[in-house]
């Protein structure tokens, strides 16, 4: 390689390696997860672990080449659950810092495991994993139970669904290792449940609420139903069925097709800022982990020379000899980790897996100095800028077209060669015999159906039900009656709780979804003054007149927010009503910025341009208050009218003793209420 290159490697693989950290002093003790002085446990103990981040390349680099010291990360994994009472899921010095989402923990221990690593307890690691796993908080207790988390129950659903989904698939691998078939069946059915957010009629993964797909939906956009990301960045996160979310995506063609797109698209995004997202190759967002797998992914779908030219792009333009040479944070080496393999023309899509699949080697040559005093050769004859494509391969001197190696391959030591080319060998390595597979083929699932029906109905519609299989029955129920087939749609009328399942031969049934569609006066409309951020519209122009309520989680999507500007809105009620009461819902959230409104106004009028002042509600509680809180600020009135204007104060600009001081504070209000 050129020196640039060289420079890259030497400094991504120092990069690598800077954390995690020693944590224990000369004599081995140690400050634990219950900030407790702990004597020596007999190992090492190590902080900062950036799982999020570092399971997808940092730690599968390790079992390679810091394999004595992962021993001692996951003998450290298991202290801290012992002394805190959970795995970590990014820890730092000592404590649960509660970042970032998913249990990581687990596949670094199962894909040391599945590569031979031991020296820790394997049974206590299982139950570790059991118990974080079926802890109660962060949707994980909604995932279990309704096979997918809805917007409404928790923020950054679409990614806790896809990163809980594929943690269960190595625990299900683990528990299967150790003879559990217990555990191993329970959880590698949620395994599957990436497929229960697969929207077959638009093959990305998309959020759900009260039964139905969230819409609108823009794969583009960035909001609170993904981790620092969109549709584009995580719809391709299932590394544990990628021959399931094939299929589910409409098949090999289709979904090279999806990823073609991914590539190509233009870079702009939509939606909430997120500075996270950088490094952008159409949506490929490489400055960010959730995209990391991506570019290999052809490999397993029969068009290989795609996963050569990305990887190549991704290595030549996203990493440079400079001060600011990475498009992302680093995020405790992740970043430099990929670099590292992928410049040696391997890389780990499935952690817990051994299995590595090719992209396009950097270097003429690496060695690779075992730990076990072997060495492993990886040669790319002709490797240059000019010749990303591989023409031929060869282990240990054996012509071969497989596109992946097993771990086993490395540690015996040994030697893979690659032909390089300037032009894309599309029949080499495309056959199914030689693609790397991870599929899912025990225990299968029937996806939940979708309940097409708006939350809120005024006039009679005819409520549909669609399943994800078109060979799966679909059954529901109506208000709590008996269990019917669907066959056409329901007829709707009145306010309505439909529930339904699917049911598939030789597959597990579905989970229930269930969906509550509440009947409401039509007649009354808004006509919004100010302009509402786009990532809290809480369903657009008519959210607050839609008799839904956002509870106290703003990231759910149910409140609309004001950044920095007061609300003036005017609700019509359709005709001359009596009125005894008004009010306005409003929601405080100090420490993300989130304000009681200073005060709400109301006036009424009967023409929509006379309008008489109806009373005023001046806010008493402090913003100082950092208890997450909502109420209904209101005044009671008897008037008639039809017109509603209500105006809300915000707070402003965020004083010194807010840690955001000199910002905008946000106003987030639902529903205003008319009696």
């Amino acid at each position: 390689g050129s020196e640039d290159e060289k420079t890259n490697f030497y400094t991504a693989l120092y990069h690598s390696l800077t954390v995690p950290n020693l944590f224990c002093d000369v004599d081995g003790a140690y400050r634990g997860t219950d900030l407790k002085v702990h004597e020596s446990p007999g190992h090492d103990y190590y902080t900062i672990f950036s799982l999020w981040d570092t399971f997808r390349a940092t730690h599968p680099l390790y079992t390679i080449i810091e394999r004595d010291r992962t021993s001692d990360f996951i003998n450290t994994f298991l202290k801290m659950y012992e002394d805190g009472g959970q795995l970590p899921i990014w820890e730092l010095s000592g404590n649960y810092t509660g970042c970032m989402i998913g249990y990581h923990s687990i596949p670094v221990i199962v894909d040391a495991d599945a590569k031979g690593i031991g020296g820790f307890d394997r049974m206590q690691a299982l139950e570790a994993m059991v118990q974080i796993a079926d802890s109660v908080h962060l949707g994980k207790d909604v995932f279990a139970q309704d096979g997918f988390i809805a917007a409404d129950k928790e923020h950054e659903s679409v990614s806790k669904t896809l990163e809980y989904a594929y943690d269960d698939w190595c625990i299900a691998q683990f528990a299967k290792s150790l003879g559990r078939e217990d555990i191993y069946s329970r959880f590698i059915e949620r395994a599957q449940y990436y497929k229960n957010i697969i929207n077959p009629q638009t093959g990305f993964c998309q959020a759900k609420r009260n039964g139905n797909w969230l819409e609108p939906f823009l794969p583009e956009e960035v909001n609170f139903n993904f981790t620092e990301a969109n549709s584009y960045q995580y719809s391709f996160f299932v590394p544990q069925d990628i021959s399931g979310m094939i299929e589910h995506m409409g098949g090999e063609e289709k979904f090279c097709e999806y990823l073609d797109r991914l590539f190509t698209a233009p870079l702009e995004t939509s939606g909430r800022e997120q500075p996270d997202i950088t490094g952008l190759i159409g949506q490929y967002a490489h400055g960010n982990e959730p995209s990391h797998h991506m570019a290999y992914l052809y490999n397993y779908a029969g068009q290989p020379w795609k996963t050569q030219k990305y990887t190549r792009q991704i290595m030549d333009e996203l990493y440079w000899n400079a001060p600011d040479g990475l498009s992302g944070n680093e995020d405790c080496g992740q970043m430099s980790s990929w670099y590292v393999l992928s410049a040696m023309g391997i890389y780990p899509v499935t952690p817990g897996s051994d299995l590595y699949t090719f992209g396009s080697p950097l270097f003429e040559e690496v060695v690779i100095h075992l730990e076990n005093g072997r060495d492993f050769t990886i040669k790319a004859h002709q490797a240059c800028e000019e010749r990303p494509y591989i023409e031929k391969i060869r282990l240990n001197k054996s012509i071969t077209e497989s596109m992946y190696l097993t771990n086993e391959q490395i540690m015996a030591g040994g030697e893979i060669e690659f032909v390089m080319c300037d032009i894309p060998h599309k029949a080499f390595g495309t056959a199914k015999e030689f693609r790397p597979v991870q599929a899912i083929s025990e225990h299968l699932i029937t996806p939940v159906p979708v309940i097409s029906a708006p939350r809120t109905f005024s006039e009679p519609f005819e409520l549909t039900i669609s399943s994800a299989h078109p060979e799966a029955t679909v059954f529901y129920s109506v208000n709590g009656g008996e269990k019917q087939v669907y066959s056409t749609p329901v007829s709707i009328r009145q306010s309505t709780t439909i529930e339904a399942w699917a049911e598939l031969s030789q597959h597990i049934p579905s989970k229930h979804v269930t969906s509550h569609i509440l009947k409401i006066d039509g007649k009354r409309t808004i006509e919004l003054r100010s302009e509402y951020a786009n990532q809290y519209a809480a369903g657009g122009e008519g959210a607050l007149v839609d008799q839904l309520r956002g509870g106290l989680e703003f990231q759910t999507g149910e409140w609309q927010g004001y950044w920095g500007e007061d609300l003036e809105a005017v609700v019509d009620l359709g005709d001359v009503r009596d009125i005894n009461y008004l009010g306005l819902g409003c929601l405080q959230d100090t420490k993300p910025w989130i304000v009681y409104p200073v005060y709400v106004e109301f006036w009424t009028s009967q023409d929509g341009t006379n309008f008489a002042s109806a009373g005023r509600f001046d806010n008493t509680v402090s913003a100082e208050d950092y208890t997450r809180q909502y109420t209904d600020m209101g005044v009671a009135v008897k008037t008639k009218a039809r017109y509603i204007k209500v105006v809300a104060g915000n707070y402003g600009t965020l004083p010194e003793w807010h840690l955001g001081h000199g910002g905008k504070a946000w106003l987030f209000v639902d529903e205003v209420i008319v009696k």
